[in-house]
């Protein structure tokens, strides 16, 4: 670099860019992939004329995709695990179970309930709404819910479960960023997250309680009826479920546990049929599967899945990540953040500060462990100068760096739940109570001083030494 990249420049190209994603994605509701391509390109030019060689260009650009690169292959597994758990019943097994089980009129708070649930116990947002979620999603729309608003309980209490998990790797980062004890950092999480669940589950259940729910005794009888004679409906198909929380409970990294996932499923989907028909298998992984009951609702429900359905995803993810890697290599984002960093001492102020850069790191890189670490990196230092335990850091980072991720159409997590789903970031985001809450409650905490804990002066002495 030629000169020294000035503030001023450094917001209008951010502006720039997050306008022209903007105005294309919420006002002309285009797909995010074009915006982005052209941001992408008008951001090399800008380099450019900046005097950057290509091989800056370049290194920026594989920079911040390689922070993405374990997501991308989690998504190609997970398309593969969602065809391969309908084809062997695992997610009818679910919808079957749920109908039984669960009251009509209380469905949509215990949606958020139970992926909430299930978050906490295999720490990812991401597996909960691909395997519970996408059950629930069924459920949900064939008794006349909206799909938006079952999107936004379902994914508010899958961010809720893996914002909450001691295995969630989000939870691991922003404690080991800010340098805080992971349980401290959980129990800290407390004053905000809790709230925030709260209100939510009361708004899921008046919205609930409001909804007309259009399926009637005999459709939800001759709905269990077509998936039993169409599906193979059993307690096995339950171990799936059941080895994906060991693996995450043993810690076994997400690749690994998706991957030997599969291949339990898969066992049991040959076994089901009887044949080693792995041209089939090969055909279902790959592409989905094709659901042909002959009952419209459950075959529009339950066609889906395989590895092709997760590459408009990861294509999207790869020039989100390639935009915000050549951010970071201009260090558009750093002197955005760092002036902030040093000016900021109130500790309302740093609370705020810390929760709209890890929005503004969402916005223009798309990626949570990034969202996460720079807002972590700039503000760590001016919270130790304001005596600030490092729990106060790591808990601003999470309700902000996390959780938001989900409601940019862009962001790694916003295109995974929306492909999942298939209802747009932008129709969920208004019903995401939770994730919408908790930086809120996070700014007001920090104003009002609510769960803010000081350092004692021994362990600021201790710091220094």
């Amino acid at each position: 670099m030629k000169k020294e990249l000035s503030v001023k420049e450094a917001v209008t190209v951010f502006l720039s860019l997050l306008l022209i994603i903007s105005i294309c994605v919420i006002g002309m509701g285009m797909s995010p992939i074009f915006p982005v391509l052209c941001a992408l390109g008008l951001l090399i030019g800008w380099s450019k004329w900046r005097k950057a060689s290509w091989d800056e260009i370049h290194e920026g650009i594989i920079d911040g995709v390689k922070t993405g690169i374990i997501p991308m292959v989690i998504f190609i597994l997970i398309g593969a695990l969602i065809a391969v758990w309908i084809a062997s019943g695992v997610i009818p097994t679910m919808m079957y179970a749920g109908f039984s089980v669960i009251n009509t009129s209380i469905f949509l708070p215990s949606a958020f309930v139970s992926c909430a649930l299930v978050g906490i116990s295999i720490g990812s947002a991401f597996t909960t709404v691909s395997t519970i979620g996408l059950a629930l999603m069924g459920m949900g729309i064939s008794m006349g819910f909206n799909a938006a608003i079952l999107a936004g309980a379902i994914i508010s209490g899958a961010v809720f479960g893996d914002k909450m998990s001691p295995l969630s790797d989000t939870t691991n980062l922003a404690s080991a960023v800010a340098g805080a004890d992971l349980f401290k950092h959980i129990r800290n999480m407390m004053w905000t997250t809790v709230p925030a669940f709260v209100i939510s589950f009361i708004l899921y259940a008046v919205i609930g309680l409001q909804t007309q729910i259009s399926q009637t005794t005999l459709e939800t009888e001759q709905f269990l009826s077509v998936l039993k004679a169409n599906f193979s409906i059993s307690w096995w198909a339950l171990l799936p479920i059941l080895l994906l929380v060991f693996c995450s409970i043993k810690r076994i990294p997400a690749v690994a546990s998706l991957l030997l996932t599969i291949l339990v499923s898969s066992v049991m989907y040959l076994v089901q049929q009887q044949t080693l028909n792995l041209k089939q298998l090969s055909g279902i992984i790959e592409n989905g599967f094709v659901s042909e009951t002959g009952m419209e609702q459950i075959d529009a429900l339950l066609t889906r899945g395989g590895i092709q359905s997760m590459m408009w995803s990861v294509s999207l993810i790869l020039l989100t990540l390639s935009l915000g890697g050549l951010l970071m290599k201009m260090e558009v984002i750093t002197v955005l953040m760092t002036p902030l960093a040093h000016k900021l001492k109130s500790t309302g102020s740093l609370v705020a500060a810390t929760v709209l850069s890890g929005a503004l790191a969402n916005l223009m890189i798309g990626e949570q462990y990034l969202s996460i670490i720079l807002p972590g990196r700039a503000f760590k230092d001016s919270y130790d100068t304001a005596h600030l335990k490092p729990e106060v850091l790591s808990r601003a980072l999470e309700d902000s760096g996390t959780v938001l991720n989900s409601l940019i159409p862009w962001g790694v997590s916003g295109v995974f739940m929306a492909s999942t789903l298939q209802v747009s970031t932008l129709q969920y985001a208004p019903f995401s109570f939770f994730i919408l809450l908790c930086p809120l409650l996070s700014i007001l905490s920090g104003m009002t001083g609510i769960g803010i804990q000081k350092q004692l002066p021994q362990e600021n002495e201790g710091k220094k030494h």
